[in-house]
């Protein structure tokens, strides 16, 4: 009986803390560790929901950029940070290429970070200048089955998201793509618009503003529907391309061993930030879906996609690094 309620009061006493834990957060300001340069669809996503996050708590979040090698030095350095809450990793589906990109992480890439939840889901699109000879995605593939390795595209780098898109969308087509690699994405999309590749694959929210301004056209997209923001532009399964989705996200994780109270209030955060109207117009705006995954649904999907790229680099010509 002793053992019993002594028991007893120490889950209470566990429950109080927990709940003051959780009431308490946050007591200071966010740090969002965005492991790309600035600039890019994963800082621009993470600093609109760090603003509305500010917005819902009253408290400052703010975006911190620690850009390199495929970002794994921002990732390792929210892994070593305190789990307490107030440092947090956003990133997107590059997550889930990681250990098909390196022989060895700096971390744990299954236990270090715990899902918090993903949000605006953005297409992956084929992107061609505006005066392209290439109308069609099916021109495009045309051209590539015509003559191997004739049609070039750019990355910001072997590894990358659009790298693999990319090698996926060639696997699907039966053709074999010229891979021109480049520091980062931003140059990637001038050699685009100089017209010294033909193509780019990039998600919707990184190219929109060069859509609008007319200097870039896209061919197609990723994703089972066509986008309100581009309602002329066909999904890949229109223009005949058999794909696994390839949607990109953006998501948060928090270190592992951040207490589950804390855990638990910002799920709810993101959840509520994502059932706003303006973050859906903000979505919508970026060409992107104003959709949420809480936390179990976005680490059963980080494990099917992990699956999912294994198997695609396991057909590029891509020696890990």
């Amino acid at each position: 009986m002793k053992i019993t309620l002594r028991t007893a009061l120490a889950a209470a006493a566990l429950a109080l803390h927990t709940l003051a834990q959780a009431q308490a957060w946050p007591a200071k300001p966010v740090k969002i560790v965005v492991p790309y340069p600035p600039g890019g669809a994963v800082d621009v996503v993470t600093r609109k929901m760090a603003a509305k996050l500010q917005e819902q708590t009253g408290q400052t979040f703010f975006v911190e950029n620690r850009a390199g090698a495929t970002g794994t030095i921002g990732v390792a350095s929210v892994v070593q940070s305190p789990a307490d809450g107030y440092t947090l990793l956003a990133n997107d589906t590059t997550w889930a290429l990681l250990p098909h990109i390196f022989r060895k992480l700096p971390f744990d890439h299954e236990k270090d970070l715990l899902p918090l939840g993903a949000f605006m889901f953005a297409p992956m699109g084929v992107v061609v200048k505006a005066d392209s000879k290439f109308r069609t995605l099916a021109e495009l593939v045309a051209a590539a089955k015509a003559e191997a390795n004739k049609v070039t595209y750019g990355t910001g780098g072997a590894g990358t998201t659009p790298h693999f898109v990319s090698e996926a969308l060639g696997i699907a087509a039966g053709v074999n793509f010229m891979h021109i690699p480049y520091k980062g994405a931003g140059e990637a999309t001038m050699g685009l618009l100089s017209g010294t590749i033909d193509f780019q694959v990039a998600s919707t929210p990184g190219v929109m503003g060069h859509v609008k301004g007319g200097k870039v056209r896209i061919l197609g997209i990723s994703g089972s529907r066509r986008l309100a923001a581009l309602p002329e532009v066909p999904t890949f399964a229109e223009a005949g391309l058999k794909t696994q989705g390839l949607i990109n996200f953006t998501g948060l994780w928090a270190p592992r061993g951040t207490p589950p109270a804390v855990v638990e209030r910002l799920q709810k955060e993101i959840a509520t930030a994502m059932a706003s109207a303006d973050m859906k117009a903000f979505a919508e705006g970026i060409a992107s879906e104003p959709g949420h995954w809480d936390a179990a649904a976005f680490a059963k999907d980080l494990q099917e996609r992990t699956a999912y790229w294994g198997k695609v680099a396991a057909n590029t010509a891509f020696e890990r690094q």
